[in-house]
């Protein structure tokens, strides 16, 4: 079963190679007014997007994003937030006090602008651009909120390069089916198998490069570094211990 709606998601590869042309104001803007159109939680709106086109500023991110190449090649970058300040304000008009300062609030917000991210994702994509979400935008959240200007109560989630692709992006293959969706209960059956599977599709794309690792409980044995050793590594360790700090200065208390 497709759709010419289907068919574009299951084209989507991140892009990280960009031609240096421009993207018009007006193309953004028609992205950003797609996203707007998202779903919201009981309409608030709790999101906002800070679009970067200055070469400079986009050096600075790239710089606390890990030094990724593609975001100072990209002539968009798209910062998106989420925000709870405009709602301050709608608060102080009518004489009330916005609670913030629960874990609820924050998840609300970072779920409404990551549905909106992705519906413009899916908007630029349609017009032939092409993305890449950087998670690394986090890194270093305060530097990033000091040069944004972001005030309280407003936290970048995730970051989005947008430009002209300068070749067609590969797209690696997916987890089983069966690893994802579940019927009536959480159904663990097939989990090991579907995650076998999906080790040797990965395998086969050639992006670990044959490396070979350890066999767990196997003293002596080896097997191909894969999905399963690298997500295993990455999940192993702490990463931006800092954020519920960061957090809390931007008024996200997280009772």
């Amino acid at each position: 079963m497709s759709t010419p709606t289907i068919e574009l998601i299951r084209r989507h590869g991140s892009v990280r190679h960009y031609k240096p042309d421009s993207v018009p104001a007006d193309m953004i803007e028609t992205i950003v007014a797609a996203a707007q159109r998202s779903s919201t939680s009981s309409n608030l709106q709790m999101w906002s997007v800070v679009a970067i086109t200055d070469a400079n500023t986009r050096v600075r991110l790239a710089n606390l994003c890990g030094d990724q190449k593609h975001i100072v090649e990209a002539p968009i970058f798209l910062a998106w937030c989420a925000d709870l300040s405009r709602l301050d304000r709608v608060c102080q008009l009518r004489g009330y006090r916005q609670v913030t300062e629960y874990v609820e609030n924050l998840i609300v917000a970072a779920v409404d602008c990551a549905i909106a991210a992705q519906t413009a994702a899916l908007a630029a994509e349609s017009l032939g651009l092409g993305i890449c979400y950087i998670g690394s935008i986090r890194n270093h959240t305060q530097s990033v909120i000091d040069l944004l200007a972001l005030p309280r109560l407003v936290f970048p989630i995730t970051g989005m390069t947008l430009g002209w692709p300068a070749a067609t992006p590969a797209l690696r293959p997916r987890l089983p089916l069966n690893a994802i969706l579940h019927w009536e209960t959480y159904d663990r059956r097939h989990e090991d198998q579907a995650l076998r599977d999906y080790d040797r599709a990965m395998l086969q794309t050639g992006i670990y490069q044959g490396r070979q690792v350890p066999v767990p409980g196997k003293p002596g044995e080896t097997e191909e570094y894969g999905w399963l050793e690298h997500s295993a590594r990455r999940v192993s360790q702490p990463t931006r211990t800092e954020l519920r700090e960061t957090l809390g200065r931007q008024g996200f208390e997280l009772k």
